[in-house]
């Protein structure tokens, strides 16, 4: 009897077990990226003199280190606003404003009023559903008498997310409006505690329950110790712990795009450094967004005046906006909307 028992447990195992394999094998193959050739071509309208271009001006000593609330990073928010004006790349905030403002009462003392960027691409089947890619406008400012000029962290992830909005604007003057509104979130704050997309996810433009997925960009143009001999990898965070179905989107688009390596490293549960808990996806996560995180890990330059747009790998940090770039096309243009559940 005591065998018998034991053996109908071993079934019920292997059966709960075989359900979830088809489960997973069903939703892998459920992922098709529709006009390969289309994305790839709109993906390679994303170039490294457009993203030096931008780095050079974002990490110039002219924004004296971006600090929020500051002189310089107001001129910084400028700069974006500009960009999408010159491109007609519209703002959901109204009067086309682009800026959300984020008074100085949220923020610790000492700090002046600030604002998050915002611009989107309107979609064309279901409009009020949304994409969000996002990252941070904000730096360090100028410590004792030394600009930290921030040119990775975030130059990288803000140069990398006007790029992908001029390649989706492209498409949409081609014919190729997204089925789905993507929005192009430039956050305020982060640096000293993720005080712009809180803001954001309180007073959100878009209701965080048609927030389909958040894919925030914080330094993603240099590579770290660990890669020093291998530097064709992304830290991928977050990207199963709400959507099963996002962690097989970002591998899709990766093999079939990209073929970078996607190291989890930093996505595990006991990670020491918390870098999940560390960046501005993590307040969208806090709502039930699906989110990833896109990081290329710490270097010797971080958090230092140091951090300078020579230093920067323009090569990977192309072959890594378009990860993120086919990631969102198929988060914007799939038929059924992202299942945000946890398998």
């Amino acid at each position: 009897m005591k065998f018998y028992f034991l053996s109908a447990l071993f079934l019920v195992g292997s059966c709960t077990e075989l359900r979830y394999s088809e489960k997973v094998k069903n939703l892998k193959q459920s992922i098709v990226f529709e006009q390969q050739d289309t994305i790839e071509k709109y993906a390679n309208t994303i170039t490294v003199d457009e993203l030096e271009f931008h780095i050079q001006k974002f990490a110039s000593e002219e924004f004296t280190g971006r600090k929020t609330g500051e002189e310089g990073h107001n001129k910084a928010c400028n700069y974006l606003r500009n960009f999408y004006q010159q491109h007609n790349i519209g703002s959901p905030i109204s009067d086309n404003e682009y800026y959300q403002t984020v008074p100085s009462e949220y923020f610790p003392e000492g700090y002046n009023d600030s604002q998050n960027v915002i611009a989107y691409i309107e979609g064309e089947v279901y409009p009020e559903e949304v994409v969000i890619i996002s990252g941070h406008s904000d730096h360090e400012g100028i410590v004792n008498g030394e600009i930290y000029l921030g040119a990775d962290d975030n130059g990288s992830g803000t140069s990398a997310i006007l790029e992908m909005a001029q390649a989706f604007k492209l498409a949409e003057q081609n014919g190729f409006r997204p089925k789905r509104s993507i929005a192009f979130m430039h956050m305020t704050a982060e640096e000293i505690g993720l005080y712009g997309s809180r803001y954001y996810t309180e007073n959100p433009v878009f209701p965080l329950v048609n927030t389909v997925a958040a894919l925030n960009l914080d330094m993603i143009g240099r590579t770290d110790r660990r890669h020093e001999n291998d530097d064709e990898y992304i830290y991928i965070i977050g990207a199963d712990r709400i959507s099963t179905e996002l962690h097989y989107v970002s591998e899709k688009a990766n093999e079939l795009f990209t073929n970078l390596e996607l190291d989890y490293t930093y996505s595990a549960d006991d990670d020491l450094n918390r870098y999940y808990y560390r960046s501005d996806h993590y307040n969208f996560a806090l709502q039930g967004v699906p989110v990833i995180f896109y990081f290329n890990g710490e270097h010797e330059d971080y958090s230092k005046p140091t951090d300078t747009p020579d230093k920067i790998n323009y090569d990977l940090l192309a072959k890594r906006t378009k990860l993120i770039f086919t990631t969102a096309w198929y988060l914007a243009n799939s038929e059924l909307r992202l299942s945000p559940e946890k398998l």
